[in-house]
């Protein structure tokens, strides 16, 4: 099995959604569901729902030098308020090492 893709529109396809079905769940335009399968920055919120959209979820893993693999549970301070917990979900995912547009 795959255990690697190389971006949005391969795991779109692999999960067997057309760019019309992607559209309707995120409540977009097709169109949109393009640029965002071309973008190779973006927020995590995005990436989140995105990945959800194709009936995945979004994982985050840290690797660190002579370490085990860390998965992130959840990013800003637990204990923070619910807006500062917002803020921090929209941090930056980089795709492909490129900056996007």
């Amino acid at each position: 099995m795959k255990q690697t893709v190389e971006g949005l529109r391969e795991l779109r396809q692999i999960a067997g959604k057309a760019q019309a079905e992607i559209a309707s769940t995120l409540n977009i335009k097709q169109p949109s569901v393009s640029q965002l399968e071309q973008q190779t920055d973006m927020y995590l919120s995005t990436l989140r729902s995105y990945v959800a959209a194709v009936g995945g979820e979004l994982q985050l893993m840290v690797k660190l030098p002579q370490r085990p693999a860390l998965r992130i549970h959840q990013l800003g301070d637990a204990g923070a308020s619910p807006h500062a917990a917002a803020r921090s979900s929209h941090m930056h995912a980089q795709i492909g090492g490129r900056r996007g547009r």
